[in-house]
């Protein structure tokens, strides 16, 4: 059964346009509500955003929803993504909800669902939940009296803190480090600084002046230049930079040079295989993560599982292995110690602890192994599907021909942009670069 709402990471795209409109949000929570409902008794939902300007529609639109078949509605203001996964199993709640479009810019938002067990909710019951929004919500609505409660919670940034910190090493402290924490005017403005500067840290916070239309903008994860032009400029130990929803991180070391994703899940399966606190035998990455990681992983004796690119994909891939840390090179990493998803606060704790731990600088500790070459890029298209075209397969496998075995060809669409993403890796990099434009121009042409 085709999907007509759910994405690869819940529904997004662009507010106040289909799907992300007032009457699609309310049927989420009417339809999610009856799914997650205690049968007679009333069910609990949790609702965490981030910052961006239409949060306010979308958040009343889902409130009205739930309330109308009975559930009982906590909201949390803005808070991470991670933050309301764990808040979910916390507060005994049937149902999380996070409303947010991660790192896309303020015009797009999105919604994302948690069951009672802080994990995002599997296809089948997303199919369940667009069959009852196209079919069936008049039958489910609360009786007058049993109608649902919606209320604030004033402690949920609070409780998230002491969560978090409770993931940082006993007796281990930040002092003496002075960290820039970019948050991207997003969903950790508040909660991130307070953590680090609570553990010891120096902090120096960028992107932390949310207005609505500046989350993402020209800072986080997804703009890293600010956060290592202020690493540099204040001589900072480490730089962290989050995305808009906190659920991916991007680091840099002293020099402000990037440390991406492979790279922390690197250092964190080398200092956690050491503590004898690594399950799987291995680490779990995707099928972008860059084949340094997996030399370097191979002479430690542990393996790289790889998964399809999207965090639930990676999850799926750790729950089958019984893997416990997992992650994509953009810099969603897994946990699942200490959560359910990605977040990028608790992962930058980790490597915080091994440079506070082993005393090394940042360049020395998170920079691991010696990346192979890849160059990646995206080609934007309007409508159609370009993958299928003959010429663009014709022309990926005449590039795969010119590797000759001696690296990677992968072009995907993207699952929550209308873009193609095209990867190409191996020993020559200028020969990589070719590839990649080569296929770029023929998808460009067949998306005309």
């Amino acid at each position: 059964m085709s999907r007509k709402f759910f994405g690869t990471d819940g529904i997004r795209g662009q507010a106040n346009t289909h799907p992300m409109t007032p009457e699609i949000a309310m049927k989420v929570g009417m339809a999610a509500g009856r799914i997650f409902r205690r049968g007679e008794v009333h069910g609990r939902v949790v609702i965490g955003k981030d910052t961006r300007l239409s949060g306010y529609m979308v958040e009343n639109a889902l409130v009205a929803g739930f309330t109308s078949v009975g559930m009982d509605v906590f909201q949390f203001g803005p808070l991470p993504t991670p933050a309301v996964a764990m808040l979910t199993r916390s507060l005994r709640a049937d149902l999380g909800v996070m409303i947010s479009a991660s790192h896309n810019v303020y015009t797009d938002n999105g919604i994302k669902l948690f069951g009672p067990d802080g994990r995002k909710l599997s296809d089948e019951t997303e199919l369940q939940i667009e069959a009852l929004m196209m079919n069936g919500l008049e039958n489910g609505l609360a009786p007058s009296p049993k109608i649902g409660r919606a209320k604030r919670v004033d402690d949920a940034q609070a409780r998230y803190i002491e969560l978090v910190k409770g993931t940082f090493p006993r007796k281990l402290r930040l002092d003496g480090l002075r960290v820039v924490i970019d948050c991207a005017n997003g969903a950790a403005y508040k909660v991130a600084p307070a953590v680090l500067w609570e553990l010891g840290a120096e902090i120096i916070p960028v992107g932390v002046e949310p207005n609505g239309v500046n989350i993402n903008l020209e800072c986080g994860s997804t703009a890293p230049d600010a956060m290592c032009a202020k690493v540099r400029e204040v001589r900072a130990d480490l730089g962290i930079a989050l995305d808009g929803d906190a659920d991916r991180v991007v680091l840099a070391d002293e020099r402000g040079q990037i440390i991406d994703g492979d790279q922390v899940l690197a250092l964190i399966a080398n200092s956690w295989s050491k503590l004898e606190k690594l399950r799987g035998g291995g680490v779990v990455g995707t099928v972008m993560s860059n084949a340094g990681l997996e030399r370097f992983l191979g002479a430690l004796n542990l393996n790289l599982a790889r998964a399809a690119v999207g965090d639930r994909y990676v999850i799926e891939e750790m729950a089958k292995g019984n893997y416990n840390v997992g992650g994509e090179q953009s810099g969603h990493i897994v946990l699942n110690d200490f959560c359910t998803t990605g977040d990028g606060l608790l992962a930058a704790l980790q490597v915080l602890a091994v440079i506070a731990k082993e005393d090394k600088p940042a360049s020395e500790a998170c920079h691991l192994f010696e990346p192979l070459p890849q160059i990646l890029k995206n080609v934007r298209f309007k409508a159609g599907a370009p993958l299928e075209s003959p010429a663009v397969q014709k022309r990926i496998e005449e590039c795969r021909g010119k590797l000759n075995g001696s690296g990677r060809i992968l072009v995907r669409k993207s699952g929550t942009e209308p873009l193609i993403r095209i990867m190409a890796e191996g020993e020559d990099e200028t020969l990589i670069k070719q590839i990649v434009n080569d296929i770029a121009a023929a998808v460009t042409e067949a998306a005309v």
